[in-house]
């Protein structure tokens, strides 16, 4: 594996690719399916499973073996020969070119580079919806002083701690890296902490340390446990997300909905998303969960036997395509992309992004 050590705050990078931890990354969800054969078939193809890539096996690098973009008064070029991508950027006199170590994201991709000991995150990254580069999400204000500024931004060792342990599973072991046992994207161990051992005590026929079961979380802290990637309602208060750029933190969003119960698992992340399959985006298909509240009942019997909040009104205009009203998509500010709004609520014309 790539294995990324800390000392004395500067970065080193050994590339040191073993046939064991190859094969590991390959499939890890292989072992897991002895026993939870759909979860483990349909759980690698998702975004999340894919939420970090080695650059030799990134469809998308293969696909687009040479992209270009130019913000004055430098031009970038990212291209891939064989099993290999290098990122370059010039100011037409001189040059930095650089190998790609990792590829982050399944649908657009931001790169990690290393210069002098460094990390540095690519400061152009691809966009789907371009079928190209433009400057990388959040760094639209910086204004590069020179070749280097140019090339990415530098990261510092919390912020790369915290981006390979949530795109990555054994990426961080006691607050600190361990790139050397890391495996690409979010993988059964990522979120069922305990699975490698439980599935050895299984095969010798002991079940006392089954991971616990997620979906028996409460809602409240089901919210916590994906805000620890998601963000969680505290963490973007902290961090000052104002404004739209914080659609994308769906944990935080949903909690401001007005309908949020904590205790309710009608409105936990769970009921509308299955974390093993790909994300659902045909919207009728999310109305049974709308309307597990907000249906009439014929009767207050049947409002009572339902637990039928009080006050879950039903909707006048509508009873199907719910999201489509009630949970707008928003442009992602420099994203080119759009986020489905968590915060459920009633939209009108002209009303003001609420945070």
């Amino acid at each position: 594996m790539r294995a990324l050590n800390a000392l004395s705050g500067v970065f080193v990078l050994a590339v040191c690719v073993s046939a064991a931890a190859q094969a590991r990354a390959s499939n890890p969800a292989s072992s897991c399916g002895q026993c939870h054969a759909a979860q483990a078939k349909s759980q690698p193809l998702t975004p999340m499973a894919r939420a970090i890539e080695f650059v030799d096996a990134n469809p998308t690098l293969k696909t687009n073996p040479k992209m270009t973009f130019r913000r004055e008064p430098y031009s970038y070029t990212v291209e891939t020969v064989g099993s290999k991508s290098t990122y370059s950027v010039t100011d037409g006199t001189n040059t930095i070119s650089l190998p790609i170590l990792w590829s982050f994201g399944a649908g657009g991709q931001t790169w990690i580079l290393q210069l002098n000991g460094q990390l540095y995150e690519s400061l152009v990254s691809y966009y789907p919806n371009l079928s190209g580069l433009d400057i990388t999400i959040g760094d639209e204000r910086i204004t590069p002083h020179n070749l280097e500024e140019a090339m990415g931004r530098k990261l510092g060792q919390g912020e790369v701690k915290a981006c390979f342990g949530c795109h990555a599973t054994h990426a961080v072991s006691d607050r600190k890296l361990t790139l050397d046992t890391l495996e690409p994207g979010v993988t059964c161990e990522h979120c069922h902490l305990g699975s490698s051992v439980h599935m050895t005590d299984a095969i010798q026929g002991d079940l006392d340390t089954t991971p616990p079961k997620l979906g028996k979380l409460s809602t409240e802290d089901l919210s916590s446990f994906c805000g620890q990637c998601h963000r969680t309602w505290e963490g973007v208060v902290r961090g000052h997300f104002h404004g739209e750029i914080n659609v994308r933190f769906q944990p935080y969003r949903l909690a401001n909905s007005r309908c949020f119960d904590g205790t309710d698992p009608r409105i936990s992340c769970l009921a509308c998303h299955d974390p093993h399959q790909d994300l659902v985006r045909q919207d009728s298909s999310y109305d049974s969960k709308c309307l597990a509240c907000h249906a009439a009942p014929s009767t207050a019997t049947h409002a009572a036997s339902a637990n039928i909040p009080a006050g879950a009104k039903t909707c006048p205009v509508a009873n199907a395509d719910c999201v489509s009203c009630h949970m707008p998509k928003i442009n992602l500010p420099g994203g080119h992309a759009k986020f489905t709004d968590h915060e459920i609520r009633i939209v009108r014309p002209g009303d003001p992004y609420p945070n």
